[in-house]
């Protein structure tokens, strides 16, 4: 399960920056994910949050970082990675295919 969701440097610093500093509670780790949109995935979005492990999780490290993914969002979600932009335009979390970049 290499081709999981990662992190970037960037990301994984900002991460541990949330945690810290919003006192995410022990035990919690990065819940990423999907929401919204129909059956075959169209208009669906990309999530992230903090949230403690559930059964039937996919659960994992990056950057040193505990990531929970539910089994059913895996398929929209391998091979992407998660980066962080702190820029003059704009500021937040992306998700990138990194297979598409390597290309």
């Amino acid at each position: 399960m290499n081709n999981l969701v990662s992190l970037s440097s960037n990301a994984a610093l900002e991460v541990k920056n949330i945690m810290k500093n919003k006192n995410i509670p022990d035990g919690y780790g990065l819940r990423i994910g999907m929401k919204g949109g129909g059956g075959c995935g169209a208009g669906m979005t990309h999530m992230l949050g903090f949230d403690k492990e559930k059964k039937g999780d996919i659960n994992y490290e990056s950057q040193g970082i505990t990531i929970y993914i539910e089994k059913k969002h895996l398929m929209y979600l391998i091979g992407l990675q998660v980066d962080f932009h702190d820029g003059v335009d704009a500021r937040g979390f992306t998700f990138v295919n990194h297979e598409q970049k390597e290309s």
